[in-house]
């Protein structure tokens, strides 16, 4: 018979203080559900977010973290989709089938996705948060099992974990969201570990100029390796008139923002040639607001529009990813920056703010 387990996790129990790794408990997986021993966790921005209290302060305690890749240990009561031992990268969204959404044929928009219920809790007593559903910065984790998206055992876990939010929010904003089309122009605002992945989904959709805007010149560097053409630094000047001087004085097909300000959402909406398509992946704090002159926006045409989670799903993209890497398409080996252990988690944060990684990602005992 299952039984109560102790894990090992950072967590999160105030607003702006720093995670910590503590013991915590995690009951027996009910029906659905599945309990998975984490290989490797992405450093994702979201953490950080969600740790300073950026989406509001109910929920804490936070288990951090929801990039992950691991194996599947107990199933509960009627799981059909995964088996005990198979090796899963975990999806923060899991498509009900039931809601307004699923029903017309867009489970990428699921309003009431699968999680499993509140059975971790911390050993004072409090029940855990998992951020997204998931907590992946952690030994063991409970999850929906639809949220256990299965793929070839032999792919590294650092690598695969990255496909379980970062890699496949980027690409899937190019080929899904943005629909960017061969031959086309994008230009890809903050190149960050999403905005990296952005450049190598309008890669693989065919664009042939390839725009990378950020104010950090490593990052700029880092971007070419990822297949940019071109490079712009707002340091320099109006980025919006640079973007237009590479494209022939027009403005790209598609544009992206990966960062989540005011500034850099009004570079990628002005920097759009007619008609062209605007997408948001950046997730901006409570307070920002944007100050749209309509008119402009009316005569600019077009499309704006908020990408989540890159429009994907997880069944269907994260073998497709995966086997994209294992073919050479996907460079993740790049965007994994270092490797690190859970207790290092905290310093992963604070090398991400100074702009020395693209992903720390935690390794756990295999």
């Amino acid at each position: 018979m299952a039984q109560t387990i102790r894990a090992r996790g950072v967590i999160a129990r105030e607003p702006g203080k720093p995670g910590v790794v503590e013991a915590f408990t995690i009951e027996p997986p009910g029906p659905g559900e599945a309990l998975v021993r984490i290989l490797a966790s992405g450093v994702c921005h979201t953490d950080l977010s969600a740790k300073n209290g950026v989406f509001g302060t109910s929920g804490f305690p936070f288990l951090l973290g929801h990039e992950g890749a691991g194996i599947v240990e107990q199933l509960g009561e009627g799981v059909t989709n995964v088996k005990e031992g198979d090796y899963v990268i975990l999806a923060w969204r899991a498509p009900c089938g039931n809601c307004r959404f699923c029903l017309v044929g867009k489970p990428h928009l699921c309003a009431a996705s699968l999680n499993a219920g509140p059975k971790m809790k911390t050993l004072d007593g409090e029940t855990l948060t998992p951020i997204l559903g998931i907590g992946t910065f952690c030994t063991h984790t409970l999850v929906h099992s639809r949220q256990c998206i299965p793929v070839d055992p032999s792919l590294p876990p650092a690598q695969m974990s990255l496909i379980g939010c970062g890699v496949m929010t980027g690409v899937g904003a190019a080929l899904y969201s943005a629909e960017v089309k061969p031959g086309e122009s994008v230009a890809v605002i903050g190149c960050g570990g999403v905005g990296d992945s952005v450049i190598m989904g309008a890669r693989l959709a065919g664009a042939t100029t390839i725009i990378a805007v950020d104010i950090d010149p490593k990052k700029l560097e880092w971007a070419k390796e990822f297949g940019a053409t071109h490079t712009v630094n707002p340091n320099d000047g109006d980025p919006v008139a640079a973007i237009k001087e590479i494209t022939g004085g027009h403005g790209v097909n598609a544009s992206f923002e990966a960062v989540g300000k005011t500034q850099t959402i009004e570079t990628a909406l002005w920097c759009r040639d007619l008609a062209g398509r605007c997408v948001i992946i950046g997730v901006a704090d409570q307070q920002a607001k944007l100050d749209l002159p309509v008119a402009k926006f009316f005569d600019l045409g077009g499309s704006l529009r908020i990408s989540w989670y890159g429009d994907c799903l997880p069944t269907r993209d994260f073998p497709l990813l995966a086997a994209w890497y294992e073919q050479g398409q996907l460079d993740l080996d790049r965007v994994v920056t270092r490797t690190i252990s859970l207790d290092e988690s905290e310093e992963a944060f604070h090398a991400m703010e100074r702009g020395e990684t693209l992903r720390s990602v935690i390794m756990l005992d295999q």
